[in-house]
């Protein structure tokens, strides 16, 4: 599927500072395994039954600064995003409104697409739809079920059981009262009659009336969520790689699941190095739901005159683990500040002092992204030199200074 274009990125003066995060496993900030020839990173992508909105677009800000922290230090990112274009809450979403499911999806990635061109995401060099990827999905599914790794149950569904791998729960680190609460609330079935466990998941949903259905070996059928994941990354990265990305409500049971299919197919201990995840955005201090009617649109913002840069600057004044508040009054104060350094940059700077400056900024987005120091560094600059502050804001954080 095709993604969005690239967006031009300034070349970061100084020295290279390696990157390290918060790794939700191993619940510590460690060093980003860049030791391969590229930085494998996977980042789940969208249900499109909904446009981008600030929720959506927090996170996948968050990976765009991992991405350009990678790029600034001379590495190169195979960076790869999925498409859940096939998935019950699509189905309902346009069966509420009476359309078709397959126009819906596609108008909301087109303006997916759109939302994150404005933004200056840097897009993935692989960008997969779940309906283009059932053959290699069917595969893995296979695989498990050669392994011992999924069992089969009645009108044509297949599972996985949580015991397929010994290190089951290792991603998330949940007790199993908060799994099953997690699992009920984000697409599991745990009153499925016949399964082993409760937590066991989909991996295979045989054909229902009025459905869409793929040809398999072991009948007609879509994919389940998690597996779609699996494939998808472990295909184009493969078995083990650097970074798996996303909001905080996919630590479980999507990516604990996704890690697990993973993991039993290529009968590995553990598919990503990083298990990296973005904190929830809220609006005036609820959080942001469709049920509710809170959303934020990117795009409803861009209309309205928001500066893109702004709107950048907007969420990352918060760390992006925090669960943090979007209002507009923030946004007004990012569009203050984003003023602020597009008149102070315009001045002539003492050269000594923009290279420490340029040198504290990469350190502090070193140090797990942290953009509320990043951006105080930046509030103090005075001047800049021969355009070195306004390359670095716009090459490690996306900021626009100059060409505005």
């Amino acid at each position: 599927m095709q993604s969005w274009p690239v967006p031009s990125v300034s070349a970061v003066p100084g020295t290279a500072v390696p990157l390290s995060m918060y790794d939700t496993a191993d619940q510590r900030i460690k060093p980003v395994d860049t030791s391969g020839e590229e930085v494998g990173m996977y980042v789940c992508g969208i249900t499109p039954y909904d446009s981008t909105h600030l929720g959506h677009a927090a996170t996948y800000l968050t990976f765009d600064l991992v991405y350009r922290q990678l790029l600034a230090n001379g590495h190169k990112v195979h960076y790869v995003q999925n498409i859940t274009d096939v998935d019950d809450p699509l189905f309902e979403r346009a069966a509420r409104d009476g359309v078709d499911w397959r126009e819906l999806g596609t108008s909301q990635i087109d303006l997916f697409r759109s939302d994150m061109e404005t933004l200056s995401v840097i897009p993935p060099r692989d960008y997969i739809g779940a309906m283009e990827a059932v053959d290699e999905i069917v595969v893995m599914i296979q695989r498990l079920l050669d392994a011992g790794a999924a069992y089969k149950l009645d009108h044509g569904d297949i599972y996985a059981p949580i015991d397929a791998t010994a290190q089951f729960g290792y991603e998330s680190n949940l007790d199993r009262a908060t799994m099953l609460k997690f699992f009920a609330e984000r697409g599991g079935d745990p009153q499925r009659e016949g399964k082993r466990d409760p937590l066991d998941a989909l991996l295979w949903r045989g054909h229902r009336e009025g459905e869409p259905a793929w040809e398999s070996p072991f009948g007609l059928g879509r994919p389940g969520w998690h597996v779609e994941c699996s494939a998808i990354a472990t295909n184009r990265l493969g078995a083990t790689f650097a970074i798996q990305g996303g909001g905080s409500d996919l630590a479980f049971p999507h990516h604990e699941f996704s890690a697990a299919h993973a993991e039993a197919a290529h009968n590995t201990q553990r598919m990503a190095g990083h298990y990296v995840h973005s904190g929830m955005i809220a609006l005036d201090g609820v959080k942001m739901s469709k049920s509710l009617g809170n959303l934020v649109f990117v795009h409803k913002l861009t209309e309205a005159g928001h500066d893109p840069s702004a709107i950048r600057l907007a969420v990352f004044d918060g760390h992006y683990r925090a669960d943090r508040d979007f209002t507009y009054e923030g946004l007004d104060a990012a569009e203050a500040r984003l003023a602020r350094w597009r008149e102070a940059l315009a001045n002539e700077g003492d050269v000594g002092e923009v290279r420490v400056g340029v040198d504290k900024l990469r350190n502090a987005l070193a140090n797990d992204l942290d953009t509320p120091a990043a951006l105080a560094i930046i509030d103090e600059a005075t001047g800049d030199a021969d355009g070195m502050l306004a390359a670095a804001i716009d090459g490690l954080l996306g900021v626009q200074i100059s060409g505005h």
